[in-house]
């Protein structure tokens, strides 16, 4: 049997996902740190953010090979 999370659930996940986002966003992102710091740990958290997210509204297990 599939056993997807439904609508709710997937909202939920993605509202933990932002507020964890937007904490790490805080501490660690874009105009933290000394010079270019900030910004490279700002991209790498965004573009981990966007698979994140894809992740969760697709459904796909991007850590399974098989």
């Amino acid at each position: 049997m599939d056993r997807r999370p439904g609508c709710i659930g997937g909202l939920f996940r993605l509202a933990v996902l932002n507020a964890v986002y937007d904490w790490f966003q805080e501490q660690f992102g874009f105009g933290r740190g000394a010079s270019c710091t900030g910004m490279g740990c700002g991209l790498i958290l965004l573009i981990i953010f966007l698979l994140m997210a894809c992740s969760i509204v697709t459904g796909t297990d991007w850590l399974r090979l098989f």
